[in-house]
Formats: structure tokens, C-alpha cells, sequence
């Protein structure tokens, strides 16, 4: 059963439903402070909007869909969040991986994940694992993630491939385009950035380059299906020109 009714769905195209679709889930603090509840309420929450946006997503034709989950500037917050932080990835990972099996979700990392706690790390790889074979649609989520340290480990790679083999080597885009860690997933089309703020935060600056961008002002606990419809709509009110005229 379709979880948009036709009459949502009157003023979409969905010959021109964007294939990757970016997104950074921010405002659970804020939206647990309205609440008078703690952070991890929330996180909580927004871990349920996650689950919900993917499910709509789906429903839409998207390809992929990536999360800005936690960024490498995040470690600089308490490590009582940290660490609840990780505790609630782990969570969500374990309570949802059955559900993203049977909705032909498969999960994604980018980011250096090495640095992770060894358990956050072992439900991220168990759940990548469970849902490989999964292709309905791709959720990549972005742990221990920063645009400039991938930027910096992508040269590293390119370096040590290519370096002894030919010192000659010419550096170009589509060169750097291939050791970025979305690199099986190309270029988003869609930027999404929920609770107003207008920053890009380190998150896929190269990607992002030519990427439409939809911020709104609703906290991410309260983003939903017809909260993407809008971000889609909007994008597909544009005419992207890439440079052009």
C-alpha cells in the first residue's frame, strides 16, 4: 500500500524524482528542548524521522539517500553525548536492520569509521552486511565524516595507486571523483537541511557543487513524508543550468 495518496502526489513529477538525495538531520536538541525532555529524546526522534524519510523516499523512485549523521568536528562535544550518541546509533542500527531487510533498504557508510567504538562499529558492519544484496534503495549514513578529511584521504589513495606507477600523473576531476567515498553513488542532486540553518557543516563540499539546495526551518524530529514532497517539489521548480545559461 502506497504511503502517498494520489492527491499528494498531483503536484510531483515523478519523471524527474531526484536519484541521490542529501541530507543533514539537524535540530534533535532543539526539538527535545521544546519538549523539555533530554538530548537523547531527541536523537531518539530523529532517529524515527530517519526510518520514515528513507521508507517515503522509496516510495518515490529515489536511488539514494545519504544522512549526515556525525561529523568529525562532532567528537568536540561532551563525552557524555559522544557516548550516548553512540549508544543511540547502535540502537537504531540493531532495532531497525530487520525492517531495512524486508523494506530492500541497503545500507551504506561513508567516512573513516575506524575511529568508532568497536561496538558502534560491529552494528554498522552487521547491518551493511545483513542488507548488502538489498536494492530498492540505497541509505548511506555518514559517521566520523568530514568533506576535507575525506578530500585528504582520497589524495592519500590516489598518491599511493598511482605515484610509483606514473609520476606524470595528470589530476583531474573525474580522477578525484573516484576516491571520494560516494563515489558509487555520484553527485547528489537534492541538498537538505532541516531546522534552518545555513551552513554546509563539512559535508560533501565537492559533491555538492552543482547540488539544488532546500533548507527548512522544521526541526528534524518533525521532518516527514510530506516534508520531502515539499524539498522535491521545490527542486523540481528549478531549472538547473549547471554554469549555462
Amino acid at each position: 500500500m502506497s504511503i502517498y495518496t494520489p492527491q499528494e502526489l498531483s503536484g510531483i513529477d515523478i519523471s524527474r524524482i531526484p536519484n541521490h538525495i542529501a541530507i543533514i538531520p539537524d535540530g534533535n536538541r532543539r526539538w527535545a528542548k521544546k519538549q523539555k525532555e533530554g538530548r537523547s529524546f531527541g536523537h531518539s526522534k530523529g532517529a524515527n524521522a530517519i526510518i520514515e524519510t528513507i521508507k517515503a523516499a522509496k516510495e518515490l523512485g529515489v536511488k539514494t539517500v545519504t544522512f549526515y549523521l556525525f561529523s568529525t568536528e562532532n567528537w568536540n562535544r561532551s563525552r557524555l553525548e559522544i557516548s550516548t550518541l553512540m549508544l543511540l546509533f547502535r540502537q537504531f542500527l540493531d532495532r531497525h536492520s530487520a525492517e531495512m531487510l524486508a523494506e530492500g533498504v541497503s545500507v551504506k557508510t561513508i567516512g573513516d569509521i575506524a575511529r568508532l567504538p568497536k561496538k558502534t562499529a560491529k552494528s554498522i558492519q552487521h547491518t551493511c552486511q545483513l542488507t548488502s544484496l538489498n536494492k530498492s534503495i540505497t541509505m548511506v549514513l555518514a559517521f566520523n565524516y568530514g568533506a576535507r578529511d575525506e578530500m585528504c584521504r582520497a589524495v592519500q589513495k590516489i598518491i599511493e595507486n598511482h605515484y610509483e606507477q606514473n609520476k606524470q600523473l595528470e589530476i583531474t576531476e573525474n580522477l578525484i571523483s573516484q576516491y571520494l567515498d560516494t563515489a558509487p553513488w555520484g553527485d547528489p542532486e537534492l541538498f537538505i537541511r532541516s531546522s534552518g540553518e545555513m551552513r554546509l557543516s563539512n559535508f560533501l563540499l565537492w559533491q555538492l557543487a552543482y547540488s539544488e539546495i532546500y533548507v527548512t526551518e522544521t526541526l528534524w524530529p518533525d521532518f516527514n513524508k510530506m516534508e520531502l514532497l515539499k524539498a522535491i517539489a521545490t527542486f523540481q521548480s528549478r531549472k538547473r543550468r549547471f554554469g549555462g545559461k
